[in-house]
């Protein structure tokens, strides 16, 4: 009974594992085939890598994907910072008012991004930062998944740890960085993938915030590509989604094993 269970949950795996990776063998079916193949399913049909080059030249593809990596970087570098160091102080710092501060930040997970887009646009208005990479970043930098993730985190390590610094004459800082951060590893790496992922593939504030090129990253510039006035063309499309979505491909086939090994350790389902 044991073993026909188990062969029945691997080939119910092996079913959703197909149906997950469907649409990317399409999409590469696509990305191939050139002209009106695309929608083709004919083996015998030409193939190519035509799609790829019409999609770096319909669009400054390799700025799109510049302005991409600088955004998901800064906004990586500032998130970790302040959630670093919000989430020591809610879970190591005595203040009065912690409780509702954290019940504030808790209550910040309810709110959808999307319902905050006018007051952040307005707010970066007011900075200067529309149409930069800093505006595109700056409503993101105090996320509170983030800020939940580290404290929870922190708040398993033991006091004795931060005793015996403290018997070492660490200060705050020095003991969040010696003793909390390394400890807290596998929770940075995951929150990182997330992060990452999420505003890798951001869509709607990126297209409210950026005017011009120079701050537009590759899911505004894919837009061009099925503008419904000049025509869809579907192999370029799929071709500039590949492109897209390449480097996140590249990096989780290159890391799958510590990917799923700090998924494992930050206790995230």
């Amino acid at each position: 009974m044991h073993a026909q269970t188990s062969t029945a949950l691997r080939g119910l795996g092996w079913v959703l594992g197909a149906l997950w990776v469907l649409p990317l063998l399409l999409l590469c079916w696509a990305a191939l085939r050139p002209g009106a193949g695309a929608l083709q399913f004919d083996l015998a049909g030409p193939w190519g890598l035509d799609n790829f080059r019409a999609a770096w030249q319909v669009a400054p593809f390799g700025r799109y994907l510049r302005n991409t990596a600088v955004i998901v970087a800064l906004l990586l570098v500032l998130q970790l910072a302040v959630c670093t160091l919000a989430a020591y102080a809610l879970a190591r710092l005595p203040f009065r008012g912690r409780s509702a501060v954290f019940a504030l930040v808790l209550l910040q997970l309810m709110v959808m991004p999307e319902v905050l887009i006018a007051e952040n646009y307005a707010a970066i208005a007011r900075l200067g930062l529309v149409d930069t990479w800093l505006g595109v970043a700056l409503p993101y930098v105090a996320s509170a998944f983030g800020i939940f993730l580290l404290r929870q985190s922190f708040m398993t390590v033991p006091q004795e740890l931060e005793d015996a610094a403290r018997i070492e004459g660490l200060g705050r800082l020095a003991i969040l960085w010696r003793v909390y951060v390394p400890l807290a590893r596998p929770t940075y790496l995951a929150y990182a993938l997330v992060s990452v992922a999420y505003h890798w593939n951001n869509f709607l504030w990126p297209l409210v915030a950026t005017n011009t090129v120079a701050s537009r990253p590759l899911t505004v510039g894919m837009a061009l590509f099925a503008a419904p006035e000049t025509g869809v063309d579907w192999g370029v499309l799929s071709a500039g989604t590949l492109l897209s979505v390449g480097p996140l491909l590249l990096g989780f086939l290159v890391f799958q094993r510590q990917f799923m090994q700090s998924f494992m350790h930050a206790g995230l389902k």
